[in-house]
């Protein structure tokens, strides 16, 4: 029987190159890394969510995390899988194939017990996004909330409403349908996927009352999207310039507001 095969498949072999290792992928990700890094430690048992390539799973588990990193994608798994083991870090690091609407009560007790964290995990990631797929995000959370123990932490990094930048790039090549995407009330269709753009209260609403929202922060505000890339990417002074200011200035409104990403800490209740 063949598996099922996800829109991120065509993207698993190119990720990396386009994205992980590019000057603005480097950039962000990092950003989200000294966040992961503050909240996550050695002996921690940590669930990623949209793994993708297995990037976050390998920073954190060369800190000491322990990490069940999950896709929907069989073709990212695998390349995470080759990552992991060339690292020598599979002791640390499991994959597993499910999608984010996977994460139910009803399937919680039984994975929590496949990977031997009864109590829950210590915390949860969700890089990129990927809950930008997920069209009933309370449904999602109250799921979520089983698999994470009280008092650990949810990092959510989500794709925001409003951004500037996304304006004025398409605008200015003439493609002002994909300017506004994003501010569509039913959101963007992607490779066949819905994607939805909701603004941070509407993600701290869906989330509670089993998370509270601890920190806000903005990722890409001062820093261009990923897609200006070609364009900007040869000026990697002037990127790593705009990224010391957005860093001092991540969690001063309305910065998180205007940024491609927003990234929201939850701790559990």
């Amino acid at each position: 029987m063949t598996e099922p095969t996800s829109p991120f498949d065509g993207l698993a072999s190119e990720y990396d190159a386009t994205f992980t290792h590019s000057v603005i992928g480097t950039i962000l990700r990092e950003a989200v890394w000294r966040r992961a890094d503050a909240r996550f430690g050695s002996g921690d048992h940590v669930l990623e969510l949209n793994c993708g390539t297995g990037e976050d799973a390998l920073h954190l588990a060369r800190r000491g995390v322990r990490v069940l990193a999950t896709d929907v994608s069989s073709r990212m798994l695998d390349v995470g899988r080759e990552k992991i083991a060339a690292a020598e870090l599979s002791d640390r690091v499991a994959f597993r194939r499910m999608a984010i609407e996977e994460f139910t009560v009803e399937e919680a007790e039984a994975l929590l017990r496949d990977v031997d964290v009864p109590a829950g995990f210590d915390g949860a990631l969700s890089n990129f996004g990927g809950l930008n797929c997920v069209a009933d995000l309370t449904a999602f959370a109250t799921g979520l909330s089983q698999y994470v123990r009280p008092g650990g932490v949810a990092l959510c990094c989500v794709m925001g409403p409003v951004v500037p930048w996304e304006w004025a790039w398409f605008l200015a090549r003439g493609r002002p349908s994909k300017a506004w995407r994003r501010l569509r009330s039913r959101g963007a269709v992607w490779r066949g996927v819905h994607v939805h753009y909701p603004t941070i209260r509407t993600v701290r609403r869906a989330f509670s009352p089993a998370f509270r929202a601890v920190r806000v922060s903005a990722l890409g505000a001062l820093v261009p999207p990923p897609y200006t890339e070609r364009a900007v990417g040869r000026f990697p002074r002037l990127l790593r310039f705009a990224a010391r200011w957005e860093r001092r200035l991540a969690t001063i409104p309305p910065l998180p507001w205007l940024a491609d990403h927003y990234l929201v800490e939850f701790r559990r209740m």
